[in-house]
């Protein structure tokens, strides 16, 4: 019989992968890669970030409380020694347009586009100084205004008031666009530069009139405010003194701004 040949297995068939498809493959891990390390970095920063918003906002509530103990402590001690306390001149005032565009004189109406008072329950904040308390007699009769800082009464309600207006009715002003005050980000994308990085960073800097006090203003859209709750004075266009609604009525404006809000 014919001796049986041996045959060798038949070498695996393969495949050999195209050069760009490995270039390829090595750019996408490449990129990936970068990806996550970039992604990393974001939620690191983020999260340091957050701590730092957060422990500034500790200190800016031991700050309030320490604001009103002062203030209660320095009217005890007047009173014991049978002194009258005086509180001294206001720093932040809060400004509502009343009146419409209707028998205004040009000078009070540059005035009203100046404090950007466009329409009716718009209001703003504004810096008190001698060139704004001025200002602010032209346009007495076409406003509402009043004190939002530390006054005879507890210093609470006036922050309260400074933060239902920016929480409730905040809007900001990027690229010339109203956008809402719904994230930290906003805030942090216009004035990060100027280390204010969350809402309470921009209430705390609007409330104390910081250095920058100009910039968060103005970052600040209007506030667009409703018709207070049960209406107006009968007497809307009489001063507040005579029982109308147009002029300063001092803190008595915490009590407007709060049922326009």
């Amino acid at each position: 019989m014919a001796e049986k040949t041996k045959t060798k297995p038949a070498a695996p068939f393969t495949i050999e992968v195209p050069e760009t498809l490995l270039k390829k493959r090595k750019i996408s891990e490449a990129h990936k890669e970068a990806q996550d390390k970039k992604r990393s970095d974001t939620h690191k920063k983020r999260q340091e970030r957050r701590d730092v918003i957060f422990k500034r906002a500790e200190k800016y509530v031991k700050e309030y409380r320490q604001k009103e103990k002062d203030l209660v402590e320095t009217k005890r001690a007047a009173r014991r020694a049978g002194d009258l306390y005086v509180p001294g001149q206001a720093k932040l005032y809060f400004i509502i347009r009343i009146k419409g565009v209707n028998h205004i004189p040009p000078k009070p109406r540059k005035i009203l586009q100046l404090f950007r008072l466009l329409q009716i329950n718009n209001g703003v904040f504004i810096r008190v100084t001698k060139a704004t308390a001025m200002m602010l007699k032209y346009i007495e009769p076409y406003i509402a205004y009043g004190s939002l800082t530390s006054s005879s009464t507890s210093s609470e309600p006036n922050l309260k008031t400074v933060r239902e207006l920016i929480y409730k009715r905040g809007f900001g002003k990027l690229d010339k666009q109203r956008i809402p005050l719904s994230d930290n980000h906003v805030v942090e994308s216009r004035l990060g530069k100027l280390d204010i990085l969350s809402i309470e960073d921009l209430i705390h800097e609007i409330y104390t009139v910081g250095p920058n006090f100009k910039q968060a203003n103005n970052f600040l859209w209007p506030f667009k405010l409703n018709n207070p709750t049960g209406g107006w004075r009968t007497r809307k266009f009489k001063h507040y003194v005579e029982g109308g609604d147009f002029g300063n009525r001092e803190d008595k404006i915490n009590a407007l701004v709060r049922s326009m809000v």
